[in-house]
């Protein structure tokens, strides 16, 4: 099984101009790959990752929109799926990356570790849908996969992982913010 930094460290090869929305563990593990303007991360918004890189890919269908979302995360806004595929923003990519748990609030189990996300997001109606539990076949299927017309939806089944130090500050520091709204703004 793979690792979610691991994932994350594949997808970054791939990322260039596209603006990355993340929250908790999956936002904590992307920045430690490196800082740039156009990450948006969450505040306190668990579930509501998806929604956030919605409305930011309608309101800049010129920029492509990657969402890294944990099971978790997607379980307390499960309808967002529907809203997302009902809009069929072309330019939202939506990584759900599936580890079993509510990491951020102590690794709690969630109710179904083998919930089928792939299918949800399927009968939602999205465009393409993926389900990676195989690192090369990731490594692979990466660059196609963000470069495909969405709404897009890919399952990034991964280990739970070693428990992660939640600096927020860091995290939410509102210089980061200002320079992602400067980056849109003069693009």
């Amino acid at each position: 099984m793979m690792q979610r930094h691991q994932c994350l460290a594949v997808l970054a090869r791939h990322i260039t101009d596209e603006i990355v929305v993340a929250t908790y563990s999956s936002a904590f593990e992307w920045l430690e790959l490196g800082e740039r303007s156009l990450n948006y991360f969450s505040v306190g918004a668990m579930g509501l990752d998806s929604s956030h890189a919605l409305g930011l890919a309608l309101g800049r269908p010129d920029r492509r929109v990657i969402c890294l979302q944990g099971d978790g995360s997607l379980l307390m806004n499960l309808g967002a799926l529907v809203t997302i595929a009902a809009a069929a923003p072309k330019n939202l990519v939506h990584f759900v990356v599936q580890n079993g748990t509510y990491e951020a609030n102590g690794s709690h189990p969630i109710p179904n570790k083998d919930v089928d996300f792939a299918a949800m997001a399927r009968a939602a109606g999205f465009a393409h849908v993926h389900d990676f539990a195989d690192l090369k076949n990731f490594e692979q299927q990466a660059g196609h996969v963000i470069k495909q017309a969405g709404p897009v939806f890919a399952t990034l089944r991964v280990e739970p992982s070693k428990p992660l130090r939640y600096d927020y500050p860091k995290l939410y520091d509102p210089a980061r913010r200002a320079a992602l709204k400067a980056e849109l703004v003069s693009r």
